[in-house]
């Protein structure tokens, strides 16, 4: 397994993320640690989650997957093994939100306690918080870092001019810097990050580990058809978004790859983000061992350059192939 570089925080991580949104939603805690094992297995050493995962589900209040997380590693012994990412700043209820240093410092020792850990290698921010100025927030994540609570910080859905100025703010202040991005960036959804965050992320050396690698299932070709997608509900939520010629020119190129390369769609979607510089790990859930296999496939797919190309034009974003 050949490491990356995570910015400059000294972190090295697989070419993929294994996402934990899944752990205590679609996935039970047998299955998240067989999961686990296998992944770690593979080689691969990179999961990340977030403190309010998954607080959707009737029920839950958030902590679900740090919860699991945290009990495979105190029964297997295999924190030295994992890169650990999880997040803080998304609503967890009775106010709770936000990077206020209050806040931070809470939450923080939340996540460690569920985590059963002592340290979060990268510990991010969920959300841009305007109401809270960028260099509180950093001598927050300062003083958990002096702690040893927290190894790195990164970002999560910030917008370029916003992650700028985080950057500046930490530079002129001599405080830690925000080492990573997580943006939604895959072959549909390329605007976005390709225009702005990504020029950022490469000048100033930040890594980029994208969310949504797959299109919420989409470009694994699950779903072609209004009827496919009606099939399940995270389906009939992808439709409005992708089921359009453009969406399905995607599908076509993929088809087209999979076939040359004795791949599956998703593979070679995921090989085409691995492939393109400024990313660093895309983030991939599997729900199942054998969708875990393919994820870990996916890694070592290399694309030609005619391959890329192709995929590139299909997914071109320009008004004229809309």
């Amino acid at each position: 397994m050949q490491f990356r570089p995570l910015g400059r925080s000294g972190l090295q991580v697989s070419p993929l993320a294994f996402g934990g949104n899944v752990f205590g939603w679609t996935v039970d805690e047998s299955l998240s640690f067989r999961l686990l094992d296998a992944w770690l297995d593979a080689g691969f050493n990179f999961v990340d989650t977030a403190d309010v995962y998954s607080s959707w589900v009737p029920g839950h209040s958030g902590g679900e997957s740090e919860t699991i997380i945290g009990k495979w590693l105190r029964q297997t012994g295999k924190r030295n093994r994992v890169v650990l990412a999880t997040k803080v700043g998304k609503p967890m209820g009775e106010g709770k939100k936000g990077l206020s240093p209050a806040y931070i410092r809470d939450a923080v020792d939340a996540s460690l306690k569920r985590l059963k850990t002592d340290h979060i290698d990268l510990y991010q921010s969920h959300d841009d918080d305007p109401e809270t100025p960028f260099s509180d927030t950093a001598e927050a994540f300062a003083a958990l870092i002096k702690a040893g609570k927290v190894r790195a910080i990164g970002a999560s859905n910030f917008s370029a001019p916003r992650l700028a100025e985080a950057l500046d703010v930490a530079e002129k202040q001599g405080l830690p810097r925000y080492e990573s991005l997580q943006p939604l960036y895959n072959l549909y959804d390329r605007a976005v990050f390709e225009k702005e965050l990504e020029p950022l992320c490469v000048e100033r050396g930040i890594g980029v580990i994208n969310f949504y690698a797959l299109a919420a299932g989409f470009l694994t070709g699950k779903y072609r058809t209004e009827a496919d997608a009606a099939k399940s509900a995270r389906g009939v939520n992808t439709t409005r978004k992708y089921l359009n010629p453009r969406g399905l020119r995607v599908l076509e190129a993929l088809d087209a790859a999979a076939h040359a390369y004795g791949a599956t769609p998703g593979q070679v979607a995921i090989a085409w983000q691995i492939a393109r510089p400024s990313v660093t790990a895309p983030i991939a859930s599997a729900t199942s061992v054998k969708q875990l296999d393919e994820l870990i496939a996916a890694a070592s797919l290399q694309l030609a350059p005619e391959t890329i190309a192709a995929l590139d034009a299909a997914s071109d974003e320009s008004p004229a192939q809309r």
